[in-house]
This record gives structure tokens, C-alpha cells and sequence, in this order.
């Protein structure tokens, strides 16, 4: 086995490997059934004296014998490679893998079987069978894998099977390379509403960092090629004897946080129509969201862990250039999430205590009162929070109304708190919960507006 030269292709020479013992045990049915029958043609000459039967007998062993000798002493240099299309795809949506055999030796092979290691949960192991490679030449083959539950899946390694005209043996090896799937969330489109504290660009809250008030306090650079002409500040021009321009304003990027509670004790079920995938889904479905209105995007959960992290901008991620990368980061941390052992939302409580300025958006799953009021207290003061709270019994039984008592209880913790918050119903949709959460808004600032107070709102 050699490595490749790029990821995903190996080389391999088949049939001059593991000595001749290994290729003896590579002998098929069919050739252990010639071996067998042509020691008891031989024994059965002996026995009865007839000559003839003796030379059917050797015939008869020989032929899978010779097989063998002239498979291991045939050397085949393969390459193989696989290929991803694409290599990070929603849950329930389907990807191809495409596989490429390149004969890289002066002979031609003979036939071939390929098989690809694949998790059962991905669908049936791919086969394939090549008649002949010739030599320099090249085969391709594709297959689909497709599955409902999110995850990381290993695809490999590729393994080559080589046989003689004859079937009488078969030589296996495996390439040492292996490719990773990505199954990540599904995400829902949601609607555009007015959110507080909007990137620029988009809605009425626009907000830049105007460096200076006026244009005699402008700061100038040197001019850049492919700088427009049109930001060419004159007088800095004349005064320093050579072209200058304006700096241009930095867009003042609003903050947001998705808070996904992952604790085990707080949801019922299992599969992909579960409360939590639901959860995780809106979680998905609300950062790709966010990012690509121009906000800078953190995902925290009740562990007090966050994405991307600690490591600038304060763990949120997301700017002009980089809404994709961070949009992939998210949905490949989301891609592996699971129930934290945790009982408290406390961790996630610290976390935005020390940090937790913006909009923050919350998936909560079952609350006692004690977690409900700490949760309240996770809204800062006069900050907007939208908080979506499942009902899981409900969803583990497929019935609406588990304990609608309690489930209300909590609800009004958290709207008294400042919270817009939302039940969430087996099958709820969340484009359609997302547009019901800005109408709630919008009732509950025209109401505080009459009433003299203030409260936090979307926009």
C-alpha cells in the first residue's frame, strides 16, 4: 500500500502481497471444489488402478493451483480515489460518490470487483465489477448515499478485488485513504422580519462607525490601486503631494446568540421526528439565517459552550467575507451534537452573563419553575429575546396538549421576564412560528408604548 498523492487516492499492488499462503487461502468455492475433486480423482485411481482417472484428477487440482501461482505473481499497480458531491449535505438528501480506478502498470488487469465500506445507515454496500482495465487506462463509478439522521460517516476504505478468468481465486486488498460525509441539519428558509439591531443593509437598523463627525476631520490613506476615484479626498491630496483617499466606514455588525439546550432530562424521544432534532434543526435554520441578514453569529448551548469560540469577536463569528465558513461551522458543530448530562442551564446562564450582548434566540426544551425563572434572568436588561419552548412530552407521545397547565406557566415566566416566547407543537413549522413570534413583538411594544414602559423588542 502506498499513499496517494492527494486526498482520497491511494496505490495499491495487487496480487504480490501477503505471500503465498494468503493468496492460497484466496482460493473461491469454486476453486477449493476443483482442489478437492481433483484429490479424490487421485485417490480413487490409486484405489481402483485406472490411470485415466489419475491425469482428470491432476488436471483437476492443477488448474486452481496454476490460478493462484500466476494471480500472486501478476503485479497490478492501482490508484483509487474518491470523490464527494457534495461532501456536507442536509439530513434526508442525497449525495453522490464517485469512485475512480486508474491501472497505472504495464499490464492490463483482469477482472476487478469494488467495494466501498459504507455505514449500513448510509444504505446497501456499493459493488461494482470491471471487466478489464487496460493498462494506462481509467474506469469511474459513482453510487448515492442518503440519510435521515445528521452525523459525521466515514466512507472506506475502497477495497479492490482481483480474480482470474476462471474464478478459481480472489485476491483482496484495501486502499489506506478514507473520506468523511457530513450530514448536517435541515434548513428551514425563514421569513425576512424586522429583528433589533440589523447589520447594515438590511431593514431600518442600520448602523455604521463613522470614525470622525465632518469632512475637514476626515483620516486619509495613501490611494490603492483599484481604489474608486470617487473617495480621492483632494485637499489630503494637495497637502501631502500625493493621492489620497478617504477610509472607508466600517459596518457596525449586530449581535446575536442561538442558545440550544441540549439537556437529556429536557427531552422525550428519539429519531429524526423528535423534539430534539427539531430543536436542532431551528437552531440550524436560525444561524444560517441570521448570518446571511449580516450578524455575527454565536451558537451557545446549555453547556456554556459556544461557536466558533472564545477566540475573537467575543466567540461570535460572521462578517462580510466569511458568512459561509461560519454558516459551515455552525452546521458542522450542529451536525454532531447530542444530550448533554447536564440538569441546569446555569453554565449557558454564566456564559451570557459575562458576554451576552444582541439578540438572543433560545430553543429551550422541558423547564421546571427553577430553570424557567433562571432562564428569564438570562434576557439582559432591555435587550430583545425570543425564546421557543417545546412541549417534549408531547412529542415523544405524537399528541397535542401534554401538560398545557404547566406548559403556560412557563410561557408566562418568561414573557414577564421580557421574553417573546412561543410554544412549539409536534410538526410545528418554524417559518411559521418565526412570523408569530414577530407579531407577538409587535403587540407587546405597542402595548408597553401606551403603558409608559419599555420593553425589548425585535426592531
Amino acid at each position: 500500500m502506498r499513499p496517494g498523492g492527494s486526498a482520497g487516492a491511494a496505490e495499491a499492488d495487487v496480487g504480490d502481497g501477503g505471500g503465498l499462503r494468503s493468496a492460497l487461502a484466496g482460493l473461491t468455492t469454486r476453486g477449493r471444489s476443483f482442489l478437492a475433486a481433483g484429490v479424490a480423482a487421485a485417490v480413487c485411481s490409486y484405489v481402483l488402478g485406472q490411470s485415466d482417472l489419475l491425469r482428470v484428477g491432476l488436471l483437476l487440482a492443477v488448474l486452481p493451483l496454476v490460478c493462484v501461482v500466476v494471480l500472486h505473481r501478476t503485479r497490478h499497480r492501482v490508484a483509487g480515489g474518491r470523490r464527494l458531491s457534495p461532501a456536507r449535505v442536509p439530513a434526508a438528501a442525497e449525495a453522490r460518490v464517485h469512485l475512480r480506478i486508474d491501472n497505472v502498470s504495464r499490464l492490463p488487469t483482469g477482472l476487478l470487483m469494488l467495494q466501498d465500506r459504507v455505514p449500513y445507515v448510509l444504505g446497501p454496500r456499493p459493488r461494482f465489477v470491471l471487466d478489464r482495465v487496460e493498462a494506462g487506462g481509467r474506469r469511474e463509478v459513482s453510487y448515492r448515499v442518503r440519510s435521515d439522521l445528521r452525523g459525521r460517516y466515514p466512507l472506506g476504505p475502497l477495497q479492490l478485488r482481483l480474480t482470474d478468468p476462471f474464478g478459481m481465486c480472489e485476491l483482496t486488498r484495501a486502499f489506506s485513504t478514507y473520506d468523511t460525509l457530513t450530514v448536517v441539519p435541515r434548513v428551514e428558509p425563514l421569513p425576512a422580519v424586522r429583528l433589533a439591531g440589523e447589520a447594515a443593509g438590511y431593514g431600518d437598523g442600520r448602523l455604521r462607525s463613522v470614525a470622525l463627525a465632518g469632512e475637514d476631520d476626515v483620516i486619509p490613506r495613501e490611494y490603492r490601486h483599484g481604489d474608486d476615484l470617487r473617495r480621492v479626498h483632494w485637499r489630503s491630496t494637495a497637502r501631502y503631494g500625493e493621492l489620497m483617499v478617504r477610509r472607508e466606514e466600517q459596518p457596525r455588525r449586530a449581535h446575536c446568540t442561538v442558545l440550544l439546550d441540549t439537556r437529556g432530562i429536557a427531552f422525550q424521544g428519539a429519531g429524526p421526528d423528535s423534539a430534539f432534532e427539531w430543536a436542532v434543526s431551528a437552531a440550524a435554520s436560525t444561524s444560517v439565517h441570521l448570518l446571511e441578514r449580516g450578524f455575527s453569529v454565536r451558537l451557545l448551548t446549555d453547556t456554556g459552550d459556544s461557536v466558533p469560540g472564545p477566540d475573537g469577536m467575543g466567540g461570535y463569528a460572521g462578517s462580510a467575507h466569511d458568512s459561509a465558513d461560519a454558516a459551515g461551522l455552525v452546521l458542522d458543530t450542529l451536525a454532531v451534537v447530542d444530550h448533554s448530562e447536564g440538569e441546569t442551564l446555569s453554565p449557558a446562564y454564566d456564559t451570557l452573563r459575562g458576554g451576552g450582548e444582541g439578540l438572543l434566540i433560545a430553543f429551550f426544551g422541558d423547564l421546571d419553575e427553577e430553570q424557567a425563572a433562571l432562564a428569564g434572568r438570562m434576557r439582559q436588561r432591555g435587550g430583545p429575546a425570543v425564546a421557543f419552548l417545546l412541549d417534549s412530552p408531547s412529542w415523544a407521545r405524537d399528541v397535542r396538549g401534554g401538560d398545557a397547565e404547566e406548559l403556560e406557566d412557563r410561557l408566562r415566566m418568561l414573557r414577564e421576564a421580557g421574553w417573546t416566547a412561543l410554544p412549539v407543537e409536534p410538526g410545528a413549522s418554524l417559518a411559521a412560528l418565526w412570523r408569530r413570534a414577530d407579531q407577538q413583538r409587535a403587540r407587546t411594544s405597542g402595548t408597553s408604548e401606551q403603558d409608559g414602559t419599555t420593553a425589548g423588542s425585535w426592531s
